[in-house]
């Protein structure tokens, strides 16, 4: 696999070939989706709930997502990364929008940002993109607004949600994004959005018809248990078996069978005994 980048994104819609996203947040965690083939690696702002225990994304900086998506660029040397602008980062002014994706982008090594809204947010978009910086837009279910939305609740259930949804997709196209993750909407306004926009849509929790899939790792893994949307599939449950490798090393010390003599340097020593 070559360096991926966002024409390639453009390229693989065009072609009819799903995109598979997954986001991460640290070096060792990104070396080992990259080194399974993952093209695309999400540094969400859900590290602050998956990661720090927050209630939800709202309380994440700047200087958190520079730091952790420096992380994940040591780790990785083919997929496209790409950052989310935490709350407050660009809503404020466009001023602030256009400094905060500089500063991700340059201090970070982030290859374009991710931004949520949408009519709203078209401005902050085309600020960013005259900068040279690529963004990926967000819309239908934002996680930065769940307290205008009430909570975590499925977006556009309704005719007049729904339109209201397709006009922020087609602001955010019109704006200069690359591709946009449409989150918690009916699989069928998903598919409606897919075959209008000419950029690759990313759904999570909005069905099968999107150009591309994004899940958190957290969740697919089985690392994250305070909220478990049902859109989610668990393909390995990690927490049970660290529970049980951690109970057994706490056991192997009780007892004395760790450490082993294989574990250990003989006196006077550099290296492991025989």
């Amino acid at each position: 696999m070559n360096k991926v980048t966002v024409c390639d994104l453009i390229k693989m819609k065009k072609d009819g070939k799903k995109i598979p996203v997954l986001t991460a947040y640290g070096y060792s965690m990104t070396k080992i989706v990259e080194g399974a083939g993952i093209p695309v690696i999400l540094v969400g702002d859900s590290v602050g709930m998956v990661e720090a225990g927050f209630e939800n994304t709202l309380p994440v900086t700047v200087e958190e997502m520079i730091y952790h998506t420096s992380s994940v660029v040591r780790g990785r040397k083919k997929a496209l990364v790409v950052t989310d602008m935490p709350f407050l980062s660009y809503q404020v002014s466009l001023t602030d929008a256009k400094k905060n994706a500089g500063r991700i982008m340059k201090e970070g090594g982030a290859e374009a940002v991710k931004v949520e809204g949408g009519v709203t947010i078209a401005d902050t978009i085309k600020a960013i993109v005259h900068m040279e910086i690529p963004v990926m837009g967000h819309i239908g279910l934002t996680p930065q607004s769940i307290h205008r939305m009430g909570g975590y609740k499925i977006q556009g259930k309704n005719r007049q949600e729904a339109e209201a949804i397709i006009r922020d997709a087609k602001a955010v196209e019109k704006a200069g994004a690359f591709a946009v993750i449409v989150e918690g909407v009916p699989a069928g306004l998903a598919r409606e959005i897919t075959k209008t926009l000419s950029i690759p849509t990313i759904g999570i929790g909005a069905g099968p018809y999107c150009d591309g899939q994004v899940l958190v790792i957290h969740d697919m893994l089985g690392l994250f248990e305070d909220i478990k949307p049902t859109y989610v599939k668990r393909y390995v449950d990690l927490s049970a078996i660290i529970t049980t490798a951690v109970r057994e090393y706490i056991d192997d010390v009780d007892k004395g069978r760790f450490p082993g003599k294989e574990h250990f340097y003989t006196t006077g020593s550099a290296k492991k005994p025989g």
